[in-house]
């Protein structure tokens, strides 16, 4: 409904209107009473909107995704949620695809006091930019996280689940390790390569090999693996960084009439569903996607009740599923 057909309800000029919307000291409570009354009536979207205007708040939150087609990301959002109803919450969601300038049009909102706080699960390396939009307004970070400073964070310790995982392919006899990786951008793939190095080096494994996909979708996992299937040492295991990754890596492995785990054996990360729909099974480690939406949620929530709230850095645990893949 436009604020015209709002002024034509509440029997008022579109004027008085425009000065409730915008909380101004001049409108008489009677007319001020008409037009909350109109907009609560309408069924337009602030019911939302009077509300605020009552209370000075909206009771909404922005969340920041990289790229909700990532099914991590999408189970996180999801969890999000879930804890944001139970709160009296709503999220509103945009899908920045990593775009600073997609972030800073959202980010807008926060200026506007359309919402009450972000969470955000941009890359590491745009955490200052992301600073200097949000300000001292209530923010989280989610999966991405710094290890300093003065906003609150949830993940879990990447280091140490690559290397259990590098670990157990390590255990199981294999000798030339690949890695798949994403965009070094990210910490989460900063971390993960680290512990991946890290645990080759620790057992004196000294052949390795990585490849870089130029994005975290199925298409660009197969094309890194082909890539790797054309070094003149082969790999007997590779470990991507994302489950959907690890699945495009064993098509490319089938295709080139290999086995898995006979000749290749294949590691995921995050343990989404597709781990358990691909054939054979994906061995992966599982994060607690829906749970570290939830700690996002409720670390933000604390911060809405008091800004000076201390700074949190929650790192939640994880689990390695073993599966037929390795």
């Amino acid at each position: 409904m436009s604020i015209q057909k709002i002024a034509k309800l509440a029997g008022v000029s579109v004027a008085t209107v425009s000065r409730v919307i915008n909380n101004s000291d001049s409108v008489k409570e009677v007319n001020r009473d008409k037009v909350l009354k109109a907009i609560e009536a309408s069924n337009y979207q602030p019911n939302l909107l009077a509300r605020q205007l009552r209370t000075a708040r909206s009771s909404m939150v922005l969340v920041l995704v990289s790229d909700i087609s990532n099914p991590f990301c999408a189970e996180i959002v999801k969890g999000i949620e879930e804890q944001a109803e139970q709160n009296g919450y709503r999220i509103l969601l945009c899908n920045s695809g990593a775009d600073i300038n997609r972030s800073r049009s959202s980010l807008q909102l926060l200026a506007g006091k359309m919402v009450e706080g972000v969470i955000t699960m941009d890359a590491f390396t745009r955490l200052p930019e992301l600073t200097q939009l949000i300000g001292d307004m209530p923010w989280v970070q989610c999966a991405e996280y710094a290890d300093a400073g003065d906003i609150s964070c949830v993940g879990i310790n990447d280091t140490d689940a690559a290397r259990q995982l590098v670990a157990h392919l390590a255990d199981g006899g294999r000798r030339h390790i690949a890695l798949i990786n994403h965009d070094l951008s990210y910490k989460y793939a900063q971390l993960r390569q680290q512990g991946y190095q890290q645990e080759l080096e620790s057992r004196d494994l000294r052949w390795q090999a990585i490849g870089y996909a130029s994005d975290l979708s199925f298409s660009a996992g197969k094309q890194a693996m082909q890539a790797l299937l054309r070094r003149d040492t082969r790999p007997d295991a590779v470990f991507a960084v994302s489950d959907t990754l690890a699945a495009g890596a064993m098509s490319a492995i089938e295709s080139a009439g290999l086995r898995i785990p006979q000749d290749i054996a294949v590691a995921g990360f995050d343990g989404s569903e597709l781990a358990e729909i691909v054939t054979p099974a994906l061995t992966t480690v599982a994060q607690p996607s829906r749970e570290i939406g939830r700690t996002a949620f409720d670390l933000l929530l604390k911060k809405i009740a008091d800004p000076l709230a201390p700074t949190e850095r929650v790192m939640m645990a994880w689990r390695l599923i073993l599966r037929a893949s390795a």
